[in-house]
Protein backbone atom coordinates (compact mmCIF):
# COMPACT_ATOMS: atom_id res chain seq x y z
CA UNK A 1 0.00 0.00 0.00
CA UNK A 2 2.85 2.38 0.78
CA UNK A 3 4.46 1.33 -2.27
CA UNK A 4 1.13 2.55 -4.45
CA UNK A 5 0.89 5.92 -2.74
CA UNK A 6 4.61 7.17 -3.14
CA UNK A 7 4.57 5.99 -7.08
CA UNK A 8 0.74 8.30 -6.95
CA UNK A 9 2.58 11.29 -5.48
CA UNK A 10 5.71 11.02 -7.68
CA UNK A 11 3.00 10.64 -10.77
CA UNK A 12 1.54 13.71 -9.55
CA UNK A 13 4.49 15.74 -8.52
CA UNK A 14 5.88 15.01 -12.10
CA UNK A 15 2.18 16.37 -13.88
CA UNK A 16 2.39 19.37 -11.85
CA UNK A 17 5.89 19.79 -12.82
CA UNK A 18 6.26 18.46 -16.01
CA UNK A 19 4.76 22.06 -17.95
CA UNK A 20 8.01 24.27 -15.97
CA UNK A 21 10.06 21.62 -16.95
CA UNK A 22 8.37 21.73 -20.92
CA UNK A 23 8.88 25.62 -20.83
CA UNK A 24 12.16 25.04 -20.05
CA UNK A 25 12.84 22.51 -23.42
CA UNK A 26 12.25 25.68 -25.84
CA UNK A 27 16.04 26.09 -27.00
CA UNK A 28 17.00 29.72 -26.02
CA UNK A 29 18.87 32.40 -28.75
CA UNK A 30 21.65 33.93 -27.68
CA UNK A 31 21.48 38.03 -26.66
CA UNK A 32 24.34 40.32 -27.06
CA UNK A 33 23.90 44.02 -25.93
CA UNK A 34 26.50 46.52 -25.71
CA UNK A 35 28.14 46.07 -29.33
CA UNK A 36 29.17 48.92 -31.13
CA UNK A 37 30.03 49.86 -34.64
CA UNK A 38 32.64 52.76 -35.59
CA UNK A 39 30.96 55.28 -38.02
CA UNK A 40 33.08 57.26 -40.01
CA UNK A 41 29.44 59.33 -41.05
CA UNK A 42 27.98 59.40 -38.13
CA UNK A 43 31.72 60.75 -36.33
CA UNK A 44 31.21 58.41 -33.21
CA UNK A 45 30.42 54.34 -32.37
CA UNK A 46 26.87 53.16 -33.46
CA UNK A 47 25.48 51.22 -30.72
CA UNK A 48 23.60 48.06 -31.16
CA UNK A 49 22.48 44.92 -29.45
CA UNK A 50 21.64 41.62 -31.32
CA UNK A 51 19.52 37.99 -31.20
CA UNK A 52 20.72 34.91 -32.87
CA UNK A 53 18.94 32.49 -33.28
CA UNK A 54 19.10 29.19 -30.79
CA UNK A 55 21.38 26.64 -33.48
CA UNK A 56 23.42 29.72 -34.72
CA UNK A 57 26.32 28.66 -32.63
CA UNK A 58 26.00 24.91 -33.65
CA UNK A 59 25.43 25.30 -37.73
CA UNK A 60 27.23 26.52 -40.67
CA UNK A 61 24.20 27.87 -42.17
CA UNK A 62 23.21 31.55 -43.10
CA UNK A 63 20.48 33.39 -41.31
CA UNK A 64 17.51 35.70 -42.51
CA UNK A 65 17.83 39.58 -40.90
CA UNK A 66 15.27 41.35 -39.40
CA UNK A 67 16.30 45.10 -38.06
CA UNK A 68 14.29 46.34 -35.40
CA UNK A 69 14.28 49.89 -34.22
CA UNK A 70 13.05 51.36 -30.81
CA UNK A 71 10.45 54.10 -29.67
CA UNK A 72 11.37 57.56 -28.73
CA UNK A 73 13.96 58.74 -25.53
CA UNK A 74 14.43 54.51 -25.68
CA UNK A 75 17.89 53.09 -27.31
CA UNK A 76 18.85 49.45 -28.71
CA UNK A 77 17.61 47.36 -25.15
CA UNK A 78 14.49 48.35 -25.34
CA UNK A 79 12.97 45.67 -27.32
CA UNK A 80 14.96 43.06 -24.93
CA UNK A 81 14.30 44.83 -21.70
CA UNK A 82 10.04 45.88 -22.02
CA UNK A 83 9.39 43.93 -25.58
CA UNK A 84 10.58 41.25 -24.05
CA UNK A 85 11.65 40.32 -28.04
CA UNK A 86 13.89 37.45 -27.40
CA UNK A 87 11.71 35.33 -25.83
CA UNK A 88 8.84 35.93 -28.12
CA UNK A 89 11.25 34.82 -30.40
CA UNK A 90 12.20 31.55 -29.41
CA UNK A 91 9.21 30.56 -28.67
CA UNK A 92 7.95 31.56 -31.96
CA UNK A 93 10.85 29.35 -34.10
CA UNK A 94 10.41 26.34 -31.75
CA UNK A 95 7.07 26.30 -32.84
CA UNK A 96 7.86 26.85 -36.23
CA UNK A 97 5.71 30.23 -36.51
CA UNK A 98 8.62 32.29 -37.75
CA UNK A 99 11.80 30.89 -39.75
CA UNK A 100 15.24 31.10 -37.48
CA UNK A 101 16.49 34.72 -37.75
CA UNK A 102 18.97 37.48 -36.46
CA UNK A 103 17.06 40.11 -34.78
CA UNK A 104 19.45 43.66 -34.96
CA UNK A 105 18.26 46.08 -32.39
CA UNK A 106 20.76 49.51 -33.13
CA UNK A 107 20.69 52.72 -31.29
CA UNK A 108 18.94 54.95 -32.92
CA UNK A 109 18.82 57.73 -30.24
CA UNK A 110 16.23 60.61 -30.91
CA UNK A 111 16.98 60.63 -34.58
CA UNK A 112 13.86 59.71 -36.18
CA UNK A 113 16.06 57.56 -38.31
CA UNK A 114 16.37 60.24 -40.82
CA UNK A 115 19.75 62.54 -41.69
CA UNK A 116 18.94 66.11 -39.95
CA UNK A 117 17.94 68.87 -41.68
CA UNK A 118 22.02 70.54 -41.53
CA UNK A 119 23.73 67.27 -42.49
CA UNK A 120 25.52 67.15 -39.42
CA UNK A 121 23.70 63.93 -37.72
CA UNK A 122 23.37 61.30 -40.89
CA UNK A 123 21.91 58.31 -38.86
CA UNK A 124 20.07 56.95 -42.25
CA UNK A 125 23.10 56.91 -44.39
CA UNK A 126 25.19 55.30 -41.45
CA UNK A 127 22.43 52.65 -41.58
CA UNK A 128 22.20 52.22 -45.16
CA UNK A 129 25.67 52.29 -45.95
CA UNK A 130 28.00 51.52 -43.06
CA UNK A 131 25.60 49.58 -40.79
CA UNK A 132 23.66 46.66 -42.94
CA UNK A 133 27.58 45.96 -44.41
CA UNK A 134 29.27 45.37 -41.29
CA UNK A 135 26.30 43.32 -40.28
CA UNK A 136 26.32 41.40 -43.49
CA UNK A 137 30.17 41.08 -42.96
CA UNK A 138 30.17 40.33 -39.20
CA UNK A 139 27.47 37.65 -39.12
CA UNK A 140 26.38 35.18 -40.90
CA UNK A 141 23.07 36.98 -42.51
CA UNK A 142 21.54 35.96 -45.54
CA UNK A 143 22.78 39.42 -47.29
CA UNK A 144 20.05 39.87 -49.90
CA UNK A 145 16.96 41.85 -50.06
CA UNK A 146 14.57 38.64 -49.91
CA UNK A 147 16.15 37.63 -46.93
CA UNK A 148 16.33 41.06 -44.95
CA UNK A 149 13.17 42.89 -42.71
CA UNK A 150 12.74 46.03 -41.40
CA UNK A 151 9.90 46.49 -38.00
CA UNK A 152 9.99 48.84 -34.81
CA UNK A 153 7.46 50.83 -32.86
CA UNK A 154 6.41 54.67 -32.45
CA UNK A 155 9.65 56.60 -33.96
CA UNK A 156 10.32 53.05 -34.64
CA UNK A 157 7.70 52.48 -36.81
CA UNK A 158 8.13 55.49 -38.32
CA UNK A 159 11.88 54.86 -39.10
CA UNK A 160 10.78 51.51 -40.69
CA UNK A 161 8.47 52.75 -43.11
CA UNK A 162 10.60 55.54 -44.42
CA UNK A 163 13.90 53.47 -44.34
CA UNK A 164 11.74 50.82 -46.46
CA UNK A 165 10.16 53.23 -48.59
CA UNK A 166 13.01 55.10 -49.42
CA UNK A 167 15.26 51.91 -50.02
CA UNK A 168 12.74 48.88 -51.36
CA UNK A 169 15.75 47.49 -52.92
CA UNK A 170 17.37 46.38 -49.35
CA UNK A 171 13.98 45.17 -47.92
CA UNK A 172 12.04 42.47 -48.41
CA UNK A 173 9.13 43.20 -46.03
CA UNK A 174 8.23 46.46 -43.00
CA UNK A 175 5.99 45.81 -39.83
CA UNK A 176 5.39 49.16 -38.36
CA UNK A 177 3.73 49.05 -34.62
CA UNK A 178 2.24 52.21 -34.08
CA UNK A 179 4.05 54.30 -36.45
CA UNK A 180 4.76 57.99 -35.16
CA UNK A 181 3.26 59.42 -38.78
CA UNK A 182 2.34 62.99 -38.29
CA UNK A 183 -0.88 64.35 -39.86
CA UNK A 184 -0.05 67.73 -40.88
CA UNK A 185 -2.27 69.34 -38.24
CA UNK A 186 -0.65 67.30 -35.65
CA UNK A 187 2.71 69.60 -36.78
CA UNK A 188 1.64 72.87 -37.58
CA UNK A 189 -0.70 72.67 -34.20
CA UNK A 190 2.41 71.35 -31.76
CA UNK A 191 3.79 73.49 -29.57
CA UNK A 192 6.99 75.55 -29.81
CA UNK A 193 8.10 73.45 -27.19
CA UNK A 194 7.46 70.06 -27.62
CA UNK A 195 8.49 70.81 -31.77
CA UNK A 196 11.60 72.39 -30.35
CA UNK A 197 12.20 68.57 -28.22
CA UNK A 198 10.62 66.56 -31.12
CA UNK A 199 11.89 67.30 -34.08
CA UNK A 200 13.30 70.85 -33.99
CA UNK A 201 16.71 69.55 -34.62
CA UNK A 202 15.79 67.15 -37.45
CA UNK A 203 13.57 69.55 -39.53
CA UNK A 204 14.39 73.24 -38.61
CA UNK A 205 14.76 75.14 -35.36
CA UNK A 206 12.52 77.80 -34.67
CA UNK A 207 9.95 76.76 -37.45
CA UNK A 208 5.59 77.44 -36.89
CA UNK A 209 2.94 76.69 -38.67
CA UNK A 210 2.95 75.70 -41.89
CA UNK A 211 6.69 76.24 -42.43
CA UNK A 212 7.23 73.31 -40.40
CA UNK A 213 6.29 71.40 -43.54
CA UNK A 214 9.34 71.92 -45.20
CA UNK A 215 10.97 70.26 -48.12
CA UNK A 216 13.16 68.00 -45.24
CA UNK A 217 10.11 66.65 -43.77
CA UNK A 218 7.92 66.03 -46.67
CA UNK A 219 10.90 63.70 -47.74
CA UNK A 220 10.76 61.37 -45.09
CA UNK A 221 7.17 61.61 -43.46
CA UNK A 222 5.62 58.02 -44.87
CA UNK A 223 1.91 59.89 -45.79
CA UNK A 224 4.00 62.05 -48.64
CA UNK A 225 6.21 59.09 -49.64
CA UNK A 226 3.48 56.83 -49.97
CA UNK A 227 1.60 59.98 -52.31
CA UNK A 228 4.49 61.14 -54.40
CA UNK A 229 7.11 57.85 -55.02
CA UNK A 230 6.22 55.18 -58.03
CA UNK A 231 3.44 52.86 -57.03
CA UNK A 232 6.15 50.05 -58.37
CA UNK A 233 8.85 50.88 -55.77
CA UNK A 234 5.83 51.05 -53.19
CA UNK A 235 5.45 47.57 -54.19
CA UNK A 236 8.70 45.96 -53.93
CA UNK A 237 8.24 46.24 -49.79
CA UNK A 238 5.65 44.15 -48.31
CA UNK A 239 3.68 45.94 -45.52
CA UNK A 240 2.17 45.77 -42.33
CA UNK A 241 0.81 47.97 -40.02
CA UNK A 242 -0.67 47.51 -36.08
CA UNK A 243 -1.97 50.06 -34.03
CA UNK A 244 -4.39 49.92 -31.09
CA UNK A 245 -8.10 51.43 -31.14
CA UNK A 246 -6.97 53.92 -27.96
CA UNK A 247 -3.18 54.99 -29.33
CA UNK A 248 -3.32 58.47 -29.80
CA UNK A 249 -1.84 57.17 -33.36
CA UNK A 250 -4.44 55.76 -34.68
CA UNK A 251 -5.98 58.71 -36.89
CA UNK A 252 -2.72 58.90 -38.82
CA UNK A 253 -2.26 55.36 -38.99
CA UNK A 254 -5.85 54.66 -40.27
CA UNK A 255 -4.45 57.68 -42.76
CA UNK A 256 -1.81 56.02 -43.86
CA UNK A 257 -3.90 52.65 -44.44
CA UNK A 258 -6.06 54.64 -46.58
CA UNK A 259 -3.32 56.34 -48.86
CA UNK A 260 -1.67 53.09 -48.95
CA UNK A 261 -5.08 51.42 -50.07
CA UNK A 262 -5.99 54.35 -52.80
CA UNK A 263 -2.79 53.97 -54.45
CA UNK A 264 -3.58 49.79 -54.44
CA UNK A 265 -0.35 49.15 -52.58
CA UNK A 266 -0.95 45.78 -51.22
CA UNK A 267 -0.53 45.75 -47.13
CA UNK A 268 -1.91 44.71 -43.98
CA UNK A 269 -3.43 46.58 -41.51
CA UNK A 270 -4.28 45.73 -38.29
CA UNK A 271 -6.29 47.62 -35.22
CA UNK A 272 -6.27 45.74 -31.92
CA UNK A 273 -7.65 46.61 -28.82
CA UNK A 274 -5.11 48.46 -26.82
CA UNK A 275 -2.99 51.62 -26.55
CA UNK A 276 0.44 53.13 -26.51
CA UNK A 277 2.37 50.98 -24.47
CA UNK A 278 4.76 48.00 -24.27
CA UNK A 279 1.61 45.46 -23.32
CA UNK A 280 0.66 45.84 -27.16
CA UNK A 281 3.91 45.78 -29.09
CA UNK A 282 4.64 42.79 -26.38
CA UNK A 283 1.51 41.32 -27.75
CA UNK A 284 2.07 41.53 -31.35
CA UNK A 285 5.24 41.45 -32.22
CA UNK A 286 5.10 37.30 -33.12
CA UNK A 287 2.99 38.28 -35.72
CA UNK A 288 5.10 41.09 -37.15
CA UNK A 289 8.13 38.89 -37.34
CA UNK A 290 5.59 36.66 -39.07
CA UNK A 291 4.95 38.70 -41.47
CA UNK A 292 8.10 39.56 -42.39
CA UNK A 293 9.35 35.64 -42.32
CA UNK A 294 6.85 34.82 -45.11
CA UNK A 295 8.76 37.11 -47.21
CA UNK A 296 11.45 34.63 -46.54
CA UNK A 297 9.77 31.62 -47.94
CA UNK A 298 9.10 30.02 -51.50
Amino acid sequence: MKQHTCLLIVFIIGLLTFPIYGQALIPNGKVLEGLQMPSAILGRDLNYAIYLPPDYDLSTRRYPVVYLLHGFTDNETGWIQFGEAPQAADRAIAERAIPPMIIVMPDGGVTWYINDYQGKNRWEDAFIEEFIPYIDATYRTRPAKEYRGISGLSMGGWGSLLLSMRHPELFAACAAFSAAVWLEKDLIEMDDKNFERVVGGLFGHQLKGKDRLNAHFRQYNPLDLVKNLPAEELKQVRYYLDCGDDDFLIPSNCQLHIELSERKIPHEFRVRDGSHQWHYWRSGIVEGLKFIGESFHR
